[in-house]
């Protein structure tokens, strides 16, 4: 559990919370006003409504539902690596705090740490491309190798390919819910959520636990994908995407995006190439976006040359399989290295992942 405020305050914030009329805007304003959640909570329905809030909320805010959410909460927040973020708590994230809106609270499962780590927010179609996973899934893995932390939104599709990309390189991963941590969804990344915590990375959502899923807030969640990140990658996307959203939210925040083009015989790619005329960095390979973000990876640029037949990892896998571990152990590469490398020769189709081994592909 994580707070630098009392119980007390704790408790009352989480009543606030729990209200669903009262934004992110709307919460600051009470605290604001009020100097606190427990005065916001005692103070009279007409102070409320002189601030221009809703009805409703002032009458909630009392009610045993009210209590018993906030009960519920501070019970989830007693469990290992279960935590939650206040707006004004030195540990929330630096780069979130920035925006007008940032969420007052953020509850998070796992490595609360990871979240002021550098961040580079990997988007795109739930109906991606089988070419489109893997190239998410082979971005993923380098930028992770790297020093990155990989940041998402959990669902199907390039969301999906990004988490399980880092999570192949060792690397940290955020996957940032449009539903409370109570209310996984998709269903059918339960277990992919479930390896997110116990491989070190984190859960977050500025949902109350119990929210289940709801259109309009997965729109809302995009703004806390690019908010929390140096940049946004979109991998592949069609022009209505979500991933759009997130894109131009970026640029708003003042965030780089970046976009991989296609073909222009594939419905996917057209997003790509809408965000790239509107000034989005076109990107065809991951030392791409290692040079534009300098500076901020782990692993020093000139490490991350583009390779060739003749690459020493080549050589190596022409001789037998190997981990990406022992390739760095045999060519004196650091990881992160290698497996920026190792993603290059993948994409020119010279080498594959298969089984946890790279072997080296013939033609």
């Amino acid at each position: 559990m994580t707070s630098c405020i009392s119980p007390a305050e704790l408790e009352a914030r989480l009543r606030l919370h729990s209200l669903p009329e009262l934004g992110p805007k709307r919460f600051r304003r009470l605290l604001e006003a009020f100097g606190s959640a427990c005065s916001a909570i005692s103070a009279p329905a007409a102070a409320w409504r002189s601030l221009g809030l809703p009805v409703a909320c002032a009458e909630a805010r009392r009610n045993a539902e009210v209590r018993e959410r906030a009960a519920s909460a501070l019970g989830w927040l007693e469990q290992p690596d279960q935590s939650v973020l206040m707006w004004d708590d030195p540990l929330y994230p630096g780069l979130l705090a920035e925006l007008n809106d940032a969420p007052p609270l953020l509850f998070v499962a796992g490595d609360v740490n990871l979240l002021e780590r550098p961040q580079l927010a990997m988007v795109g179609s739930r109906r991606a491309s089988r070419p489109g996973l893997d190239t998410a899934n082979a971005f993923a893995r380098s930028l992770a190798g790297g020093g990155f932390v990989i940041t998402s939104g959990l669902a199907l599709g390039i969301d999906g390919a990004a988490h399980s990309g880092a999570l192949a390189a060792g690397g940290g991963t955020v996957a940032v819910l449009g539903t409370g941590l109570q209310h996984i969804y998709p269903q059918r990344h339960l277990a992919l959520a479930a390896r997110i915590v116990e491989q070190g990375g984190a859960l977050v959502s500025e949902l109350p636990l119990d929210s289940p899923p709801q259109a309009s807030n997965f729109p809302r969640r995009n703004r806390i994908i690019s908010g929390l990140s140096l940049g946004v990658l979109v991998v592949e996307a069609s022009p209505s995407s979500g991933s759009l959203i997130t894109a131009r939210l970026a640029v708003e925040q003042g965030r780089e995006v970046y976009a991989i083009p296609g073909s222009i015989h594939h419905p996917g790619a057209r997003g790509c190439h809408q965000l790239i005329r509107e000034g989005a960095t076109l990107v065809e390979s991951v030392d791409d976006i290692l040079q534009a973000l300098r500076g901020w990876q782990q692993v020093p640029p000139s490490t991350v040359s583009v390779p060739s037949n003749d690459h020493p990892l080549l050589q190596q896998l022409r001789a037998a399989p190997q981990t990406s571990e022992s390739l760095a152990q045999a060519c004196g590469l650091e990881l992160g290295a290698t497996l920026a490398a190792l993603t290059e020769l993948e994409l020119e189709g010279l080498v594959a992942c298969e089984s946890g081994r790279w072997v080296h592909r013939v033609g």
